[in-house]
């Protein structure tokens, strides 16, 4: 199985390579994002509790978030492997995903890091936030969450140099571009 971790700091352009990279490598898609969307959506309780988290620009609580990638991998079928987009975002998630992929006896085969300056960063979200309406998309809150992805989601980094499986790619440029270096990291970890 080839299971992709994509990471990068808000507005570095997880999604959008997200998309490419299952389009080539028909990956199943478990982006912890629309997982949150999509229980904020519903009005769920889960809902509830992570966007009052999300609103702050804070991180969903660890065990809320392991138990809906669980039940997600659990619920796929038939497929080539994974691309995990916004997770993990802890050391403390990073360990527990690892744990879960060997429970099904898989493992991450490749960690790439999108990596853009914070300037464009802000100037993306700014601008997402003006096209798509997200609450999220503010000046407070995009500096606030840009923040603590320094703080708290920057380690794991680090946690995936230690496993070897670590690709750092330059997220600024034309999409097309960035994403041959995508596929230049995942078809070197396969």
């Amino acid at each position: 199985m080839l299971n992709v971790v994509i990471f990068g700091p808000p507005g570095s352009g997880k999604g959008t390579q997200s998309e490419n990279i299952i389009k080539k490598y028909n990956l199943a898609h478990i982006s912890t994002g629309d997982l949150l969307r999509a229980e904020i959506s519903g009005h769920t309780q889960l809902g509830i509790i992570a966007k009052s988290y999300i609103d702050k620009g804070e991180l969903v609580p660890d065990d809320t978030i392991i138990g809906m990638i669980d039940t997600k991998i659990e619920s796929l079928t038939h497929t080539n492997g994974v691309i995990f987009d916004g997770f993990p975002r802890t050391e403390a998630q990073a360990t527990a995903l690892d744990e879960l992929l060997n429970e099904h006896k898989t493992k991450v085969s490749v960690m790439v890091n999108l990596e853009v300056p914070k300037e464009e960063l802000v100037q993306r979200l700014l601008k997402r936030g003006e096209v798509s309406g997200r609450s999220d998309d503010n000046l407070e809150t995009i500096e606030k969450r840009i923040a603590v992805y320094e703080k708290q989601t920057k380690p794991v980094i680090d946690f995936y140099k230690s496993k070897g499986v670590y690709k750092a790619i330059k997220g600024v440029g034309a999409v097309e571009s960035i994403f041959e270096s995508i596929a230049e990291a995942i078809d070197s970890a396969r």
